[in-house]
């Protein structure tokens, strides 16, 4: 058995929900999602080791306001879909999205595989989200938790 600062991440409950409201959600559920941020005490940095179902999407296609990410291809293919348009990432390959830049990035998994990949991003409480192609945005409420509205700001 591994001792802190180690961890197999095997050990950790995936998160299987999503913050997003119907319909959305059912776009990326069923997902797992283990935070290895959290539970080795990170506080700078979120990572999330994530397997998606093929047929599923990683998230809605979105761009962040603070927050830099990175996703790290472990196992599998998915297809990055961005303003340029998809291209395949397969084990081993990577792609960053630097805050701010108004470039929507989703992840889709179009084998008949799952895919598993790292997630990493700074924790920005002032980050926000914007989905080019869906009517959806994303704030952290005062107590810091996640709000979903609908772009012109009413409640879903």
């Amino acid at each position: 058995m591994l001792k802190r600062p180690a961890l197999d991440p095997s050990t950790l409950p995936p998160r299987t929900s999503s913050g997003y409201p119907s319909p959305f959600r059912e776009r990326v559920l069923p997902r797992e999602k283990r935070a290895l941020g959290n539970a080795l005490g990170l506080t700078k940095i979120g990572v999330n080791l994530t397997t998606l179902p093929p047929g599923k999407e990683s998230a809605l296609r979105h761009f962040h306001t603070h927050e830099d990410e990175l996703i790290f291809v472990i196992e599998g293919e998915v297809v990055l879909r961005t303003d340029e348009g998809e291209q395949v990432l397969v084990a081993g390959t990577c792609a960053g999205f630097p805050a701010g830049v108004r470039d929507g990035h989703q992840l889709v998994n179009r084998s008949d595989a799952p895919a598993v990949y790292l997630e990493i991003s700074n924790r920005d409480p002032a980050d926000g989200a914007e989905y080019p192609d869906d009517d959806l945005a994303y704030r952290k409420a005062e107590d810091g938790s996640p709000l979903f509205t609908h772009k012109d700001g009413s409640s879903y």
